[in-house]
């Protein structure tokens, strides 16, 4: 007989499930974007797209981290990079299952959903494929990217800000001074 679990009133919903949905639907979509620049827009033979004056689908092989960091010379660097972000991805995951808060789940799950995203592109083809390219005139903020790496930084930003703003309600106990 199957168990049905009833939430009591003031009960604190499962948030590990929220959070492990939106890392699923972050990654589907990294992963379907991939193909589509890939494939049908064969953006890797065509190498730019101009969509509009600001933005342009641009082909980039991406062999380091974030901003150029740790830049993978060979296989050795390569695999020594899908080791180093699969551990962090671990330490999100451990995260977000003990996570409580909604917010900080659903932002976790951001960043998981784009670090599994890369990592299956770096351990597929050696490296991670970028191509959203934000531009005004020739000014470029941001480096070519990909959804996982948007959905990285928007949930960073998310539990950074979130750790700035809010703050647990102290025990009047301890606001007794000595």
């Amino acid at each position: 007989m199957a168990k049905v679990k009833i939430l009591r009133a003031g009960a604190v919903p499962n948030h590990r499930a929220i959070g492990f949905a939106a890392a699923g639907l972050v990654f589907l979509a990294d992963q379907l974007s991939k193909w589509a620049v890939a494939h049908p827009l064969r953006l890797q033979q065509r190498g730019v797209i101009e969509l509009l004056p600001i933005f342009d689908l641009k082909w980039v092989e991406n062999y380091g981290v974030s901003m150029g960091f740790l830049t993978a010379d060979g296989e050795v660097g390569r695999w020594l990079l899908v080791l180093l972000t699969a551990a962090i991805a671990g330490g999100v995951v451990v995260w977000l299952w003990r996570e409580r808060q909604r917010p900080d789940a659903v932002a976790l799950g951001l960043v998981l959903g784009g670090a599994f995203g890369n990592i299956l592109d770096r351990v597929r083809f050696g490296h991670v494929v970028d191509f959203a390219d934000l531009h005004f005139g020739e000014w470029h903020p941001f480096l070519v990217f990909n959804v996982a790496d948007a959905a990285i930084t928007v949930g960073v930003l998310l539990l950074v800000l979130r750790a700035l703003l809010t703050r647990e309600k102290n025990d009047p106990a301890e606001n007794v001074n000595a």
